[in-house]
């Protein structure tokens, strides 16, 4: 039958998934501490990403400090959190880590895109008498949206692969799945928990490309007839 057929019946086997070591349980709490750290990392990387993209100033400066959190293992800052005060705190520790773990490429791709946009486009916006806050939102932003949505993809899939490996420090998702399978030497438990978490980041992508086709301001920008003057 083979390891994956093996793993494809612990899949299909209902009892996997009900009760609070289950699937759907495990699955939630992943989606949980994904989706709360993912929008922390934004709330903190985008805003002063754009800002400083914007104005031209600091963004070396911000993209190396961010770097730190790339630079220092998941693992080691979770291990670090559960010997501190924060163990008793529930997905926090996990989150925060996440978080570190999230923003880099977030401030990175959003910098980056901001400062890319063509100088002579923006001198030409000023010339026709746009503010700074008109730059930002109708030409700026738009322009680096592409690059902005790269970045919001790549810490989206980073952040729901990286999760699992809370379950390391006794915190749950689907990592939860591969340790118990580890722990009890079940190889189609470990690959079904693999699976599992391989599934969702390409879920999550999937969605987010959906996304980015909808709300992309290229279509509506190109779309927009051009203004003559007679």
């Amino acid at each position: 039958m083979g390891v994956l057929g093996e793993a494809f019946g612990w899949l299909t086997t209902g009892a996997n998934w009900s009760g609070d070591s289950g699937v759907w349980r495990r699955l939630e709490e992943h989606i949980f501490v994904s989706g709360v750290a993912l929008a922390l990392a934004c709330a903190i990387a985008l805003p002063i990403a754009l800002y400083l993209g914007h104005i031209g100033k600091g963004g070396a400066l911000a993209i190396n400090i961010s770097n730190v959190g790339r630079a220092v293992p998941v693992f080691a800052v979770l291990a670090l959190f559960m010997v501190s005060p924060l163990r008793n705190s529930g997905s926090v520790p996990t989150i925060i880590a996440l978080v570190l773990f999230a923003v880099p490429p977030l401030l990175t791709n959003a910098y980056v895109g901001m400062r890319e946009v063509d100088s002579a486009v923006v001198e030409a916006a000023r010339g026709m008498g746009m503010s700074g806050r008109q730059l930002f939102v109708r030409v700026e932003l738009p322009l680096a949206y592409p690059l902005i949505m790269t970045g919001l993809r790549s810490a989206s899939v980073q952040v729901v692969a990286t999760a699992t490996i809370a379950a390391m420090v006794g915190q749950g998702g689907l990592g939860r799945i591969i340790t118990a399978g580890f722990n009890t030497y079940n190889t189609p438990q470990v690959v079904a928990g693999a699976l599992l978490v391989a599934l969702l980041a390409l879920l999550v992508e999937g969605v987010l490309v959906a996304l980015d086709r909808v709300i992309d301001p290229a279509p509506s920008l190109a779309a927009r007839p051009s203004r003559t003057t007679v």
